[in-house]
């Protein structure tokens, strides 16, 4: 049976559209990927298929007060790029640096908005993609000779929240930070953050001042640096008049090189590294404020990601007494807010369920190749970016201790590099696979538990890839080894299979 033949019948008599890549995901690395064929393959074709209304990704559909980007724009924003704002920016301000990337560059035309992918057939035979998509006016086909994916790696459409005893009888509303409501009410209500990283930590400052009070729930703290929303090189290069070309690289460097340096005190040197970051909570908070128990995590820092909190708003919120930190666990919801574990009771009118994400592997998109389905848990990743058994593929899957626009770029500049080995090869089809020296290789979990344990990757850990123990054999959070190696890595190797 041909593999058109498995599709609906609707999809197989919509008019076939043809391009040589297609770009999945219209969000941060959508964009890169789009500006690094338009300006390293000008000769290729291709097309951005995007399931919402507009681009953006996290930062059209976070909608919630205060959302903002935790990691600084001078290594989120594009290497190619000059970010001229401050280091942490508003969904608002990403949205409108994307925009001026996508006119600067003519990419609007590349783009197909709510066009939403349901499936995705590999042919070995024709060497093609092809996709069902439903798109504004129904049901569309396209094939593709590569496929690559930038759809990130959550649903946007809906956030995860716990299931807790006694929800159902909660006479107020819960809300998911990532489905907002715009009408939401919360002015003189009394209102309870539930989760602890950077969007609690954004939301809570945010609406503090319009609350009755709010109230940040946490089972157990996280690491956050608090700090200045700016940046003082940038600035002084400013007042020089230094090109913004320059400065965003010299800035971008700066920033990579204080990164590093503190990834490696993390791993070397993690009660002192603690110890700092706890005093720079203690500025704002006092002495006497129970930092031990509301700031002081159970892991070393880096095993999680690590917000910065511009001007340490959080704190200051907590300190003018708007805000409050409570460190327990949830019983149950009750009529009117929350039963403790420890025996306290939290009254709300609003909860808000800061909880993390819904992991989505590849889109939520029914893979097949060559007939059979798809079971992305048993391919093994190479360097978290192909997968064995999966041709003509790219995912794009970011760092976590680093900006994760950094690895989008490096994957933009392989992947036309790869596109042109294809061509000089006269090949059309490859894929990754397991060399004979590494057959006795271990293979285990996508992420190490022991090095990075956010709770969302930790309970979906098994609708992701396995991973080997060898470098190429890994998704590793190590930018500054990855920014020499990927530009290295030999096309030739005998992982890389080509037809």
């Amino acid at each position: 049976m041909s593999e058109a033949a498995t599709l609906p019948k609707t999809a197989r008599d919509a008019a076939i559209q043809h391009f040589d890549v297609i770009v999945v995901g219209a969000g941060i690395s959508g964009i890169g990927a789009a500006y690094h064929l338009t300006t390293q393959r000008p000769q290729t074709s291709f097309t951005v298929l995007e399931a919402l209304d507009g681009f953006g990704g996290t930062w059209l559909t976070h909608t919630y007060p205060g959302v903002r980007s935790d990691s600084d724009l001078y290594t989120f924003g594009y290497r190619f790029k000059p970010w001229v704002g401050p280091p942490i920016a508003t969904a608002a301000e990403i949205l409108s640096y994307m925009g001026e990337v996508i006119a600067e560059n003519d990419l609007a035309d590349h783009i197909r908005y709510r066009r939403r992918i349901s499936a995705a057939s590999w042919s070995s035979k024709d060497k093609l993609w092809t996709l069902e998509v439903t798109g504004p006016d129904g049901v569309e086909r396209y094939t593709t000779g590569f496929l690559w994916m930038c759809q990130g790696y959550y649903r946007h459409s809906v956030g995860y929240t716990p299931e807790w005893p006694g929800m159902e009888s909660y006479k107020g509303k819960v809300v998911h930070p990532q489905t907002w409501p715009a009408d939401l009410d919360y002015k003189g209500k009394k209102v309870v953050v539930i989760g602890s990283g950077a969007t609690a930590a954004t939301l809570v400052p945010a609406i503090a001042a319009d609350c009755a009070h709010v109230t940040l729930l946490q089972r157990s703290p996280t690491y956050f640096v608090p700090g200045r929303n700016e940046n003082e090189l940038a600035d002084t290069l400013r007042q020089l008049q230094v090109d913004e070309t320059w400065i965003h690289e010299i800035v971008r460097r700066k920033a990579l090189f204080d990164q590093h340096e503190f990834t490696r005190r993390s791993v070397e040197e993690p009660e002192v590294v603690t110890a700092e970051l706890l005093e720079g909570v203690k500025a704002f908070l006092g002495p006497d404020y129970d930092i031990a128990k509301h700031f002081t995590p159970r892991y070393r820092p880096w095993r999680q990601r690590i917000a910065f909190v511009p001007d340490g708003d959080l704190f200051q919120g907590v300190a003018s007494g708007k805000a409050s930190v409570v460190t327990d666990e949830i019983e149950r919801f009750t009529e009117s807010g929350l039963q403790l574990k420890s025996g306290e009771t939290l009254e709300a009118d609003i909860i808000v369920t800061a909880t993390g994400f819904d992991l989505s592997v590849l889109g939520d998109i029914a893979f097949a190749v060559d007939g059979q389905p798809l079971d992305f848990s048993k391919t093994v990743t190479y360097r978290g970016m192909m997968f064995t058994g999966l041709p003509n593929l790219i995912w794009v899957f970011g760092y976590f201790r680093a900006s994760w626009t950094l690895r989008a770029d490096m994957i933009g500049d392989f992947v036309c590099r790869l596109l042109g080995h294809m061509d000089e090869k006269g090949a059309r089809q490859v894929e990754v696979a397991l060399r004979p020296q590494d057959a006795d290789m271990p293979i285990g979990d996508w992420i190490d538990a022991e090095d990075f344990n956010p709770n969302y990757l930790l309970r979906n850990m098994h609708l992701l890839p396995r991973a080997g123990n060898k470098p190429e054999w890994r998704h590793t959070q190590d930018y500054w080894s990855e920014k020499e190696i990927f530009p290295a890595i030999d096309l030739d190797d005998p992982a890389f299979r080509y037809s």
